[in-house]
């Protein structure tokens, strides 16, 4: 099940970016949760209107993933317009349910993402992304 959720949260983040609204929410639970810093809210409205505000790509550089929960390690590009560019590295905790989406949060630390997921270091998995 680990490679399973990781090629759907991977699936998940290639659909973000793309702006591929469709593909987001066929990717999703119908209850899919986004966490952010001001709070937390769910379904596909409010993962439309986070896919139109975020202006971010997500390159994954490694990933850990046991049973529904997923870790992608990433480096963050933001541009919103009639602003400078935006770069840092993140890490994107997701919970996968039977081939979706049920839960997404980016966090500005990989330790504290796998804290959250309950993963560590050896659910690292081979193979995903470019390092």
């Amino acid at each position: 099940m680990d490679a399973t959720s990781m090629a759907v949260a991977q699936a998940w983040v290639d659909a973000a970016n793309a702006c591929d609204g469709d593909r987001l929410t066929a990717l999703s639970d119908p209850n899919v949760e986004i966490v952010g810093p001001r709070g937390s809210a769910r379904g596909p409205a409010v993962l439309r209107d986070w896919l139109g505000r975020a202006g971010v790509t997500l390159a994954t550089r490694c990933g850990f993933a046991r049973g529904e929960a997923v870790v992608l390690e990433q480096h963050g590009v933001w541009k919103t317009p009639g602003a400078p560019p935006g770069e840092a590295e993140v890490a994107s905790r997701f919970r996968v349910r039977n081939g979706r989406v049920v839960a997404y949060e980016r966090h500005d630390d990989l330790a504290e993402a796998l804290a959250v997921a309950g993963l560590t270091s050896l659910d690292k998995q081979p193979n995903v992304g470019s390092g």
